[in-house]
């Protein structure tokens, strides 16, 4: 099983698992993980999803050139897994567990939080293979990173380890080995706590507001503001502030 996908409770666990390869992936794991995204995203019971790589040597070295990539050079992914978690509106948590290159940063790239264990290392190193990143590389690390590094990365293929990618702010959070899942099931813990329309609507704000002149994207967040407002879970939110009580969400 080149994927694995597990459902524990409203936290979704995809972890690569080609731990002999470094979890790079072939188009049939790229495959298998656009698939797992969409279920994610269908699945209304699944809060928050937290991805990984099996072993600790890897997250994912990117994309299996071994395999499909010689044979099939210039081909694109058939069905790649970045524009379904591109277009998600639920969050989803990156437990980098040791390198993440190439179609591996990227994914983490398309995660909306980034932890890394201490060994992690991260890396674009398509120019080197005459490439360029295919799956976001070039368009989303520039607006996570400063313009010039990103590029110093993106030109030379360098690798940078986990203490400058935190200082950089490409991760969010840089732990032992040994505390990387339990950090991720935290912050999963708490996302769980709130609405998860909420979480839905504010997602989509931040996100589809960064391409967007700051008057519209206010006027995109007064939208979602006053459609969440007529719906049973923030009646539900205020009623329980109101009781002090825990709310009972409904995602309704």
């Amino acid at each position: 099983m080149k994927v694995i996908f597990e459902k524990r409770g409203p936290v979704a666990y995809v972890t690569i698992n080609r731990p002999e390869r470094l979890n790079a992936c072939d188009f049939e794991t790229y495959g298998r993980l656009a698939q797992i995204w969409r279920e994610f995203r269908d699945d209304a019971s699944l809060r928050v999803a937290i991805m990984t790589g099996a072993g600790e040597r890897a997250f994912c070295a990117g994309s299996d050139i071994k395999s499909n990539y010689v044979e099939q050079a210039g081909q694109e992914v058939p069905d790649s897994p970045m524009p379904v978690m591109y277009d998600l509106y639920k969050p989803i948590i990156a437990a980098i567990n040791g390198h993440a290159n190439g179609g591996g940063l990227e994914q983490a790239l398309a995660c909306d939080i980034r932890v890394a264990a201490e060994h992690a290392q991260f890396g674009l190193g398509e120019v080197r293979l005459g490439w360029l990143p295919g799956g976001g590389g070039t368009q989303r690390l520039p607006r996570l990173i400063p313009l010039g590094r990103a590029l110093e990365l993106l030109f030379t293929g360098n690798r940078i380890d986990a203490h400058e990618a935190l200082r950089l702010g490409l991760v969010d959070h840089v732990v032992p080995m040994g505390r990387l899942m339990n950090k991720c099931e935290e912050i999963a813990a708490e996302i769980c706590k709130s609405a998860p329309l909420a979480v839905s609507q504010i997602k989509r704000a931040a996100l589809r507001g960064l391409d967007l002149p700051l008057a519209d994207g206010i006027k995109l967040e007064r939208e979602l503001y006053r459609w969440l407002q007529g719906t049973e879970d923030a009646r539900e939110g205020a009623l329980a502030f109101a009781e002090k009580r825990p709310p009972s969400w409904k995602g309704k």
